[in-house]
């Protein structure tokens, strides 16, 4: 009886794409149970490796230039299948791209992201994600509205850029903004549910992760509020229900910006898991083998692995999970579906080895769960193989 395995590892940040965690889960499979038929499905929770997941599924790359972080040009992709585009923050804004400090955190913006999103929509686009992890910006969005049409002044004139400049923002004009936008389906994917304003806010609680020293948060703090009013000014619906809503502080804000344009609010994991057509992958596979960089408390909130386990459980179909390190006890593994966890940490104690050989080492691992969960059939085969 041949042996079916599904991979569905997030990227193990700082070592692997997910998609290369897959190749050597797969190479240390194959090398312990050579007739093993292994089903390499990289995926993604909506932030870094969102787009890479669509592309592992037999989406299609755009590549162009866009506006980064800091109002740079640079070079970016998003993924198309048919009408539907995936667009990744963190791959055009991302907070990987610039050294986070109190200038940046001030100046970044999300105008690249409402740029990807112009040209989606310029191709064709009826269905747009938008995953927002890791960005650098805290603009509440208006940089990404800005590029789809939207008009910020100040006393000056035209305002620039970035959450900072929004201190001084006077009116906004959303008389121009895209109008494709009414008749296309946006989903944000985003397991983020802080609201826009406030002590759980997106400056509150994000700024200093991006670098904003406690007079920039509160800089920032007042630049939303004072977005939040002028387009409740303009006649925005729903300018101020939305900025309390949940998930309006998602990537600095940009939530809310989503949802002010009738953004539909799913968990990133769940999101991804449909593109990618997990459900259907799921027929006749005996394991799903899951995984990321650091298996914590913080991956039982959205993250890639439980909502993977929790999507196999579904089909019946049992899940482990493979990982850097883990902080989480026996009962926590069972109650997130996860029937057993394998991190590197457990052949290789010396983190700076496990990070920097961390492929070699996920092949050792698959050889353990091959010889863990597996054992029988590859004694029934040596025994048939022997007659």
């Amino acid at each position: 009886m041949t042996t079916h395995v599904l991979l569905a590892p997030d990227k193990f940040k700082g070592s692997l794409t997910a998609s290369a965690v897959a190749a050597h889960l797969a190479a240390g499979l194959r090398r312990a149970l050579p007739d093993v038929e292994v089903d390499e499905l990289p995926v993604a929770d909506g932030g870094e490796g969102t787009v890479e997941a669509a592309l592992a599924a037999g989406f299609t790359a755009v590549e162009l230039s866009a506006t980064g972080p800091l109002g740079e040009p640079v070079r970016t992709r998003y993924a198309v299948d048919g009408t539907t585009a995936v667009i990744e923050m963190a791959a055009v804004t991302g907070l990987e791209m610039v050294r986070p400090d109190d200038a940046t955190a001030r100046r970044a913006t999300s105008r690249g992201l409402g740029e990807l999103v112009h040209h989606a929509l310029m191709r064709g686009a009826r269905t747009v994600v938008i995953g927002v992890g890791g960005s650098a910006s805290t603009d509440g969005g208006s940089g990404m509205l800005a590029a789809l049409g939207a008009r910020l002044t100040g006393p000056d004139g035209e305002l620039p850029d970035g959450g900072g400049a929004l201190v001084d923002l006077a009116d906004v004009d959303l008389s121009g903004l895209h109008p494709k936008l009414a008749s296309t389906t946006i989903i944000l994917a985003s397991d983020v549910d802080n609201p826009l304003l406030g002590e759980h806010g997106a400056a509150a609680v994000y700024g200093p992760q991006k670098g904003a020293d406690a007079a920039a948060v509160t800089d920032l703090e007042h630049g939303l509020t004072r977005w939040v009013d002028a387009l409740a000014r303009a006649g925005a619906t729903g300018a101020r229900e939305h900025a309390a809503a949940t998930g309006a502080g998602a990537a600095g804000g940009v939530g809310y910006a989503c949802l002010l344009i009738g953004a539909e609010r799913r968990a990133g994991v769940e999101v991804v898991l449909d593109l990618t057509g997990f459900d259907r992958r799921l027929d006749g596979v005996d394991l799903v083998i899951t995984g990321e960089g650091s298996l914590d408390r913080q991956s039982l909130h959205g993250k890639t692995p439980v909502g993977v386990a929790e999507a196999a459980a579904t089909h019946a179909v049992p899940t482990v999970a493979v990982c850097g390190r883990t902080t989480l006890d026996a009962d926590e593994l069972t109650g997130a579906g996860i029937e057993a966890v394998y991190a590197l940490t457990d052949v290789e104690p010396d983190v700076a080895r496990c990070i920097a050989e961390a492929g070699p080492l996920l092949e050792r691992l698959a050889e353990r769960i091959v010889a863990d969960r597996f054992s029988a059939r590859t004694a029934v085969r040596h025994a048939e193989g022997a007659q």
